[in-house]
């Protein structure tokens, strides 16, 4: 049987003499290379797609935004599921390379996590389409594909408690109670970090709506401080003066 030259990887043609090892390696892998460039470019269509379509945009949707065919999404992704880990990947990887690099700046624990926190707001408020789109799940999606989205997002915010747990170990030195606070403190600290920033994300702007700067303040102090702040008793309203005699 004749194979059309367009349907060998590297574009040979069948029939044409004994195969090469190294060119059929050259060709396997100009094929891996021409995958991988195009996974690339659909992952970033995609991205770019959800951006301006919404969270909620279906594989066809993205599909159409992009140029091509949502058979061309479900092959190199599989499923929605698939997509969403994809994107997930690159938006989580450059996301953390930012918290890093604004992490690596700061003097103090306390400075630290204002740049952590500040970070991961900034970049989510960038694009809160493509943030829901990669850390929520859409109804029907597949187990195992929810399960592989999860192992993304949990792998990032892994990394951050990590980042978190460094300078804490470093400024907490030998103390009493410091394995109890870096084994169990940074894993509490990204749980309410993502609440909170999740819900500010979500909350239509208002008056009362604090921006980027002031939410990453206020997380920050709620980290280091707790709320003791607001439960302190107000103090007594002074007197009236009393009236002349």
């Amino acid at each position: 049987m004749n194979i059309p030259q367009t349907d060998l990887p590297g574009g040979g043609a069948a029939g044409s003499g004994p195969a090469v090892a190294g060119g059929v390696d050259g060709r396997a892998s100009r094929w891996q290379s021409h995958r991988e460039e195009r996974r690339r470019e659909l992952i970033k269509s995609a991205r770019k797609a959800v951006h301006r379509l919404g969270s909620d945009a279906s594989m066809e949707d993205i599909a159409a935004a992009a140029g091509t065919s949502k058979s061309v999404f479900y092959r190199y992704f599989g499923d929605k599921a698939g997509l969403q880990q994809a994107v997930g990947e690159v938006v989580l990887s450059q996301m953390q390379r930012r918290i890093q690099e604004a992490a690596q700046s700061a003097q103090t624990p306390r400075e630290g996590l204002l740049a952590m926190v500040s970070a991961y707001l900034q970049m989510a408020e960038t694009s809160p389409n493509v943030y829901t789109f990669v850390t929520r799940y859409s109804p029907g999606d597949a187990t195992s594909g929810t399960i592989a989205t999860a192992g993304a997002l949990g792998h990032f915010f892994a990394a951050i408690s990590d980042m978190i747990a460094r300078p804490m170990r470093s400024h907490l030195g030998d103390s009493a109670g410091r394995e109890a606070v870096i084994g169990y403190w940074p894993n509490a600290a990204i749980g309410l970090v993502r609440n909170a920033g999740e819900q500010w994300l979500a909350s239509p702007e208002s008056p009362d709506k604090p921006d980027q700067a002031a939410m990453a303040r206020q997380i920050t102090d709620w980290l280091c401080l707790g709320i003791a702040p607001e439960l302190r008793p107000a103090p007594p309203a002074p007197a009236p003066p009393s009236a002349p005699t």
